[in-house]
């Protein structure tokens, strides 16, 4: 293999590419991209077996072929190399000669038999999903997804797909994200397909879709994997196996008591508050009284503190306990703009917060567990 290819363009991929790859393996193979060169293009490829992306960049291929190189070692160098032509040859023993102006390096690569089979995106089964919807939806449930790797069917998000509308949820029993948007034209989708997406797989889409020009992505399934095609870049992703709760059980249904405020007052009193909460459980208090709202927190360590927010309230008195870290999840994914709706039944049930001025296509709430306090 030889070839000749931009530097700015190597490292963009590279930079995509490289967050897959895996630090700490077992498996030192899987420390390396693979780089295919064919016609007037270089492919480039790295796994961790759980995933995979596969991207390319133009390349002038003076002879075609593959190898394999260290991916850490390679990105760093790339990076520190000025902008311009780099050639990249493969020598004897799976040596790699770069060359880019004045420097020439080589550095010790693995045989291309050694690489894994990375399986290959599936034709004429995938739909198109709306680039900004997908983003939105990651955005506002990945950190509700559980960290306990023994729950393992709360370590991903819930994806479902209908023909006019799509929807995402995640849960890690604590705190649930609901999030859909209708008015969509999704095609080959007849009924309701429910697909668990890992949150590893959704972190590597976040970075993706904030890296790209396309207003759609491709996304088909089969038995094992996910495929998520990117603009010129595919990401494949092992399925969780296993059933997601039944989480419509637990969405509120008749939390009639509820107060508006905007979302920004209401984050900067929490961010204040919660400074002064018990560090292990993030305990805050909020009790809604005739038209206002109190926030406090006290811990033996730290103090107490209280902030009052004046707005509308007309309802019996609550008071509620969460855990302020996940008040504060909600409120960032939402952003500072606008007014958010607080929604209760009582002091033991779940407490419910929305956007108040969503948009008519789009529904979000979270819904989070009282604390005792």
């Amino acid at each position: 293999m030889e070839i000749t290819v931009s530097r700015a363009e190597l490292l963009r991929e590279l930079t995509a590419a490289q967050s897959v790859v895996e630090r700490k393996t077992t498996i030192p193979i899987l420390s390396n991209f693979l780089f295919e060169a064919v016609d007037d293009r270089l492919q480039i490829t790295a796994t961790d077996l759980d995933q995979s992306l596969r991207t390319a960049c133009a390349a002038k291929v003076k002879k075609a072929g593959s190898c394999t190189i260290p991916a850490r070692k390679l990105y760093d160098y790339i990076k520190l190399l000025p902008d311009g032509e780099v050639s990249i040859k493969l020598m004897d023993n799976h040596w790699v000669q770069i060359r880019a102006g004045r420097s020439n390096t080589k550095m010790v690569g693995m045989a291309r038999a050694n690489f894994p089979q990375v399986p290959e995106f599936p034709v004429g089964t995938g739909t198109r999903i709306p680039a900004t919807s997908l983003k939105s939806m990651i955005s506002k449930t990945i950190f509700a997804i559980s960290n306990e790797e023994s729950r393992y069917t709360l370590n991903g998000a819930l994806l479902i797909l209908k023909a006019e509308s799509l929807a995402m949820v995640a849960t890690d029993g604590h705190r649930l994200s609901h999030i859909e948007k209708t008015g969509e034209n999704l095609q080959n989708i007849t009924g309701e397909r429910k697909i668990l997406v890992p949150r590893k797989a959704l972190q590597e889409l976040q970075g993706l879709l904030g890296n790209t020009d396309a207003t759609e992505i491709d996304f088909a399934d089969d038995e094992h994997q996910l495929y998520f095609r990117v603009g010129s870049r595919v990401l494949t992703s092992r399925k969780l196996s296993g059933n997601f709760p039944n989480y419509e059980a637990v969405l509120p249904r008749d939390n009639t008591k509820f107060m508006v405020v905007r979302s920004e007052e209401l984050q900067h009193s929490i961010q204040r508050v919660a400074q002064f909460a018990d560090e292990r459980s993030g305990a805050i208090k909020i009790r809604l009284e005739q038209n206002e709202l109190r926030i406090s927190s006290s811990s033996n360590e730290a103090g107490e503190s209280e902030d009052i927010i004046e707005t509308p309230y007309n309802f019996d008195p609550i008071v509620v306990g969460f855990n302020s870290q996940y008040l504060l999840d909600f409120l960032k994914a939402i952003g500072n703009s606008g007014e958010v709706r607080l929604e209760f039944k009582d002091a033991q049930s779940a407490g419910q917060m929305r956007p108040e001025d969503a948009q008519d296509d789009t529904r979000y709430r979270y819904i989070i567990m009282p604390m005792r306090i």
